[in-house]
């Protein structure tokens, strides 16, 4: 069976996550979802409401390509929560060059760690190329409209989060 990470903070899930997670279950039997704890870039939603937002999104992606998804909240090296896991592969989207700078980085550290353990890196697609979390988070955050980055049920979710801290 071959198992992939795609790991990431999803806060909140966009959909270019869903995107990349949709293309990922193409190229692998099982897809381990890695929400990342990341108390660092203080998150918007809490680990559970991010993991319960991913799972609601992930349940009608997998089906379709015949893979498992699974989701996995971690705290640990990245390439550690792989062992753990069991992937061969790490899934990784790619927006822009700005991005590879960083991720390139990064596998050449996880691959010094561990180096049966591959990263593929997957390009957003033309449509979801300027979609962050981040900017999700800001537009929302000044009343724009997000609906067209996130699903109409995580739009939801940020929407009544801002409103009850507006």
């Amino acid at each position: 069976m071959r198992t992939g990470l795609y790991p990431g903070t999803f806060d909140p899930v966009t959909v270019g996550h869903a995107d990349i997670i949709r293309r990922a279950c193409r190229l692998v039997d099982r897809l381990v979802i890695g929400v990342a704890i990341n108390r660092d870039k203080g998150p918007l939603f809490p680990l559970e409401d991010r993991v319960r937002m991913i799972e609601a999104e992930c349940a009608k992606l997998g089906a379709d390509e015949g893979t498992e998804i699974v989701v996995h909240p971690f705290e640990n090296l990245l390439i550690d929560c792989a062992r753990e896991v069991g992937a061969h592969v790490i899934v990784r989207g790619l927006r822009a060059v700005s991005d590879f700078e960083y991720e390139f980085q990064m596998v050449g550290m996880n691959r010094a760690m561990d180096d049966s353990i591959e990263t593929v890196f997957l390009m957003a697609d033309a449509n979801h190329q300027a979609i962050a979390s981040r900017l999700v988070k800001e537009i929302a955050r000044l009343g724009g409209n997000i609906r067209p980055f996130v699903s109409p049920a995580v739009a939801e979710e940020i929407e009544a989060k801002f409103a009850r801290k507006g």
